[in-house]
Parts: C-alpha cells; sequence; structure tokens
C-alpha cells in the first residue's frame, strides 16, 4: 500500500513519541531542582542527594539497552506503558522519604530504572521503525523533546518547590506520568505493517529488517559481545561519554546548585537552563538535518570542540545576575546540547547493520550515562572539596576537545552518507 497519503500515520507516532519524552524530560530534570530544597528541607550534603542523581543517571543508561532489546521483543506500547507506571509510583513514594538511602531506592533505582526504559532508544526504535526518508530529522525532532520537556518543565518546578515545598515537585511528576500513559494506549501503533502501511518514505519493494527470535536480554547481551570486536563501537561508546559527562551529568544536574552558589535565585538559573532548551531545540533538529546531509563524524568533531571551548568559558560568567556572557553560554550550549544524538545514532546503524542499530545504540547510550553518573557524583564532591565547581567544569571541556579528535576516527571507509538509507 502506497504511503503517498495526507499525513503518514508515521507522524502520528512521532508525535506520540515526542510528547511521552516531552513528559520523561521532566522527571529527569527534577533532581536539578530539589538539590537546594532537599539542602534545606533535611541538612544532607549536596553529595548525598548528588549520589541519588549519580544512581539515578546511571541506572537511566544501564536500562536502554534491555529497553530496546524488550521493545524488540515485546513491543513499544508495553514497554513504555509499564516505565510511565513505575516512574508515577516511585516519584510518589518520595513524599515519605526520611533519610538518604529512600532518596537512592525511589528518585535513583526506580525513577532511573523507569525513564531508562523510555530513553532516546524509545525515540531510535521509533524512528527506525516508522521511517525510511527523514529519519534524520524525526530523531532530530525527537531528541529535542527532552530539551521542550526541560522549557516546559524547569521554572514551574523550581517555583513549585520555592512555594509549595519540594513534595510538590515529587507528585507533579508522578500524575504527569500517569497522565501519559492512556495517551500511549490509545494513539501509538507498534509498526507501520499493523496498519497495512510502509514506513515514511520507503519504496514499494522494501522489506522490514526480521525480527530477532533471540529473548530479550540474551539479544543485548550478544549486541554488545559482537560490537565490542568493531573498533568504531568504542569510539562511539567512548565520545557518548565524555556527552554525557558534559550534559545531564554535569550542567543537567549542576547548573542551578551551581548558580546558587553565586548568589542566582533559583528560579532565574532554572529559567536559565530551561533557555538552554529553547536552543536545544533548534540545534538538534538542525542537526537531525544535517545528519541527513553529511557525514556524521565532521558533524560529531565540531560539537564536541565547540562545546568543549564553552565549558572552559562557563566558571568565569556565572554571576549574580544574568550578564550578557552568561545567556551568550545559555545560546551557544544549548546550541550543542543534544545535536550530537542524530549523527550518533546513524553511525550506530554501521556497526552491526540497521536491524541492530537500536540495541547497540542502546549501548552507547549506557555510555553516555556512565558519564553522566560519574560527573553527577564527581562534580559534588569537586565542590565540597574545593568549594566550586571550577574544577570540573575545566575537566568536562577539556575531556570534551580531547573527544573531538577522537571522533574524526569513528567509521573510516563507512560509505556514511548512504546510513540512512
Amino acid at each position: 500500500m502506497s504511503t503517498r497519503t495526507k499525513m503518514h500515520p508515521g507522524w502520528i507516532a512521532a508525535i506520540v513519541t515526542f510528547l511521552t519524552l516531552v513528559a520523561s524530560a521532566g522527571f529527569r530534570s527534577a533532581p536539578s531542582v530539589l538539590i537546594v530544597p532537599l539542602e534545606d528541607a533535611f541538612g544532607w550534603g549536596r553529595d548525598q542527594i548528588s549520589l541519588a542523581v549519580s544512581v539515578n543517571v546511571l541506572l537511566f543508561g544501564l536500562t536502554a539497552p534491555f529497553a530496546a532489546a524488550f521493545m524488540e521483543r515485546f513491543g513499544i506500547r508495553k514497554v513504555v506503558m509499564t516505565a510511565l507506571s513505575v516512574v508515577g509510583a516511585g516519584a510518589a513514594a518520595t513524599i515519605y522519604i526520611s533519610s538518604p538511602w529512600h532518596l537512592i531506592l525511589l528518585w535513583g533505582v526506580v525513577v532511573g530504572v523507569g525513564t531508562g526504559s523510555m530513553a532516546l532508544v524509545f525515540a531510535a526504535t521509533v524512528a527506525n521503525r516508522w521511517f525510511v526518508q527523514k529519519r534524520g530529522i524525526v530523531m532530530g525532532l525527537l531528541t529535542a523533546a527532552s530539551a521542550t520537556g526541560q522549557l516546559i518543565f524547569l521554572p514551574g518546578l523550581s517555583m513549585l518547590a520555592m512555594n509549595y515545598g519540594w513534595k510538590s515537585v515529587s507528585l507533579t511528576i508522578a500524575a504527569g506520568a500517569l497522565v501519559m500513559v492512556p495517551v500511549v494506549a490509545l494513539f501509538l501503533r507498534e509498526r507501520p505493517s499493523d496498519i497495512g502501511l510502509l514506513p515514511y518514505g520507503a519504496p514499494d519493494n522494501w522489506k522490514a529488517p526480521t525480527p530477532s527470535s533471540i529473548p530479550a536480554g540474551k539479544l543485548a547481551i550478544i549486541t554488545l559481545k559482537e560490537a565490542s570486536k568493531v573498533k568504531d563501537f568504542w569510539y562511539l561508546i567512548g565520545s557518548f561519554f565524555v556527552c554525557g559527562l558534559s550534559t545531564s551529568g554535569l550542567i543537567g544536574t549542576h547548573f542551578i546548585p551551581a548558580a546558587h552558589d553565586h548568589g542566582m535565585m533559583e528560579v532565574a538559573a532554572a529559567s536559565l537552563l530551561a533557555l538552554v532548551g529553547v536552543f536545544d531545540v533548534v540545534g538538534t533538529i538542525f542537526s537531525g538535518w544535517l545528519t541527513d546531509k553529511y557525514d556524521p563524524r565532521k558533524l560529531l568533531f565540531f560539537y564536541y570542540f565547540f562545546r568543549g571551548v564553552s565549558l572552559f568559558l562557563l566558571p568565569s560568567i556565572l554571576f549574580k545576575t544574568v550578564h550578557p556572557s552568561t545567556l551568550v553560554f545559555v545560546i551557544f550550549y544549548g546550541l550543542d546540547w543534544v545535536a550530537t544524538v542524530p549523527p550518533t545514532v546513524m553511525l550506530c546503524r554501521s556497526i552491526l547493520g540497521p536491524e541492530r542499530g537500536t540495541v547497540v545504540y542502546g549501548w552507547v547510550f549506557a555510555a553516555h550515562q556512565v558519564g553522566g553518573s560519574i560527573a553527577a557524583i564527581g562534580a559534588a564532591v569537586a565542590r565540597v572539596k574545593f568549594g566550586d565547581y571550577a574544577l570540573a567544569f575545566y575537566t568536562s571541556g577539556l575531556l570534551c576537545i580531547v573527544t573531538s579528535y577522537f571522533v574524526l576516527r569513528i567509521a573510516k571507509g563507512v560509505n556514511t552518507a548512504g546510513l540512512q538509507r
């Protein structure tokens, strides 16, 4: 059946995925809003609170490859609906915490596993199933959903914490997760073939990749073993490790507390971080468009190099008020925030072939979150030991610049311009 309809159902799948990821971004952005209020409420150290965030970020990543395999085995809808329910239950239960280990168990483990089960592998699975053409820009749009969620939720969550206490943030997150369950159940389809269609842009003779008959958990492990024999896989692992370290782990977790240390009001700092999300939407969509046209390795070079430069500048531009140089950082860093995702997803398809691309990306994304986890706790320890975040920012910036060299060695000899076909 022809895919040339007025609006291909793939776009409906993309819209539902976008909305789910927007909500998921709110769940993941909440810890940065909660660090200072929890310090004030319980007297816990920043490193204690950041340990829960670190566990959350780590499990968010380690769950991803298994979530990708489970989506292939049991279906996207079942996995995502279960994940949303887990997040809702975990977030609601946090209002009863009284000890740091409670926060680690609920926000770290429960919410971390739940959000990890609908991480960017969800976006990659939908983009790979429903699109042949425009796959790069769709991946860019879905990746931008995290920034959109950050934009929507961060200032509001910060105001809730200030005006109604930190528990109101947990309850809002729980409600948001549970509201999305029926939306996914009613509107998200599994595959184009379920409704007698081909993916968007697929030729009439297009054949879907044969689903693996291997059990989901085993498929994830086998994919890791086979991919680990490919040198380019380790370049992708290393580069995305640094990506996570320099984004979700460092800026995503500690930008608001770092600005607060310099005297900036939490709502103002949250609004700046949300503004990063505004420019991230633009940067990520543009990155998706570029990925459809240019060598992903060269794109990654520019993204990591300029991110490193911006992080070197950050310690000197955190002021008590919103200074023009602070806005320059927000714009510059925002454009680059997750622009790395579309070219990385595209390159993952070259490791073991398109049919394993999503699971390979799940493991690469796990490395992203390991980096983020290390930065979440490491930056907090550095701040406690040295009194500020400067060392964390400089270290992250240096690693980004080093990474910009190594990404040029990815996929040597591979026809990267044809990976999207």
